[in-house]
């Protein structure tokens, strides 16, 4: 069936509506990153780079790393950006766009997120670079979406509701990261399941001025534990990540430079390096 113009919105040059990019300008291979300003600090590794486009918070460079084509894509903060993102990059590489059909062959993405994060366990140290075995998403987004989730993620989703059970407002949701990335990209790093957040203050345990209405939320997070799994760092995208990627067909991967520890209440005095240390090891690794 064709799709129709108000759900899949094509530009007058024939671009994705909020990416701005046309079908070929995205590699199988895909680099997202928060901040815009970060797409460059990736595509400066680059041996050479094809093109770079951009509109609103939406930056894409594509280019080579040795033989491997390479895009690496800004999403901006949170999973509702990652669900446009998500949707579109898919769209790109799986919707012929003259007929608005869905393509006979689907293609599957190789996407990894690097990122910042708090590490929310007192033996992971700032510096550390964290590979997310899975995404607890404790916003919205997959309300609205149908998931599958296989018998691992089932056990481990029922053991969080169980543990999170006082939280009566909340329905977390849970997506394992790609086997395929996470023993090859992710190969030494420090693991754990990472939780995302929909917002940056009270809703990763923060306080200012305002009264957060879970008041010990760092240390119900902590505390939980399922067999070898434990939560680990909080952040704003990664379970979105994990989850639209599996439902569309694709691979995902999160890679976090840990730049705070919210039990010590510290934050490193050197995110840069940390963050560069993280896209080098990424770059390596594709």
């Amino acid at each position: 069936m064709s799709i129709p113009e108000s759900d899949l919105i094509i530009n007058a040059d024939g671009s994705i509506y909020h990416l701005n990019l046309l079908p070929g300008d995205v590699a199988e291979t895909v680099i997202t990153v928060g901040d815009p300003d970060r797409v460059g600090e990736v595509s400066k590794y680059f041996d050479s780079i094809e093109y770079k486009k951009g509109k609103r918070e939406f930056i894409t460079h594509t280019g080579y790393v040795g033989k491997k084509r390479v895009t690496v894509l800004s999403t901006g903060i949170g999973t509702d950006n990652i669900d446009i993102v998500f949707n579109e990059l898919d769209a790109l590489v799986n919707i012929d766009f003259s007929t608005r059909e869905v393509k006979p062959e689907l293609t599957s993405l190789n996407i990894i997120r690097v990122g910042t994060s708090g590490a929310i366990q007192p033996d992971i140290p700032m510096g550390t670079i964290l590979a997310s075995s899975y995404g607890l998403g404790l916003d919205a987004l997959m309300n609205y979406y149908t998931q599958k989730l296989s018998k691992n993620e089932q056990q481990l989703m029922s053991d969080i509701n169980l543990h999170f059970k006082t939280l009566t407002t909340i329905n977390p949701y849970l997506t394992a990261a790609s086997d395929v990335l996470l023993s090859s990209i992710g190969k030494d790093m420090h693991q754990g399941i990472t939780v995302t957040a929909p917002g940056f203050y009270a809703p990763q345990g923060r306080k200012v001025r305002a009264i957060n209405a879970i008041p010990e939320f760092i240390g119900l997070l902590n505390s939980f534990k399922s067999g070898d799994n434990r939560i680990t760092n909080l952040e704003m995208e990664t379970a979105g990540i994990y989850a639209l990627a599996k439902i569309l067909g694709h691979k995902a991967l999160s890679v976090n430079a840990i730049l705070a520890s919210r039990v010590k209440f510290e934050f490193s005095k050197e995110p840069n390096k940390i963050v560069e240390k993280a896209i080098k090891m990424v770059l390596e690794r594709i």
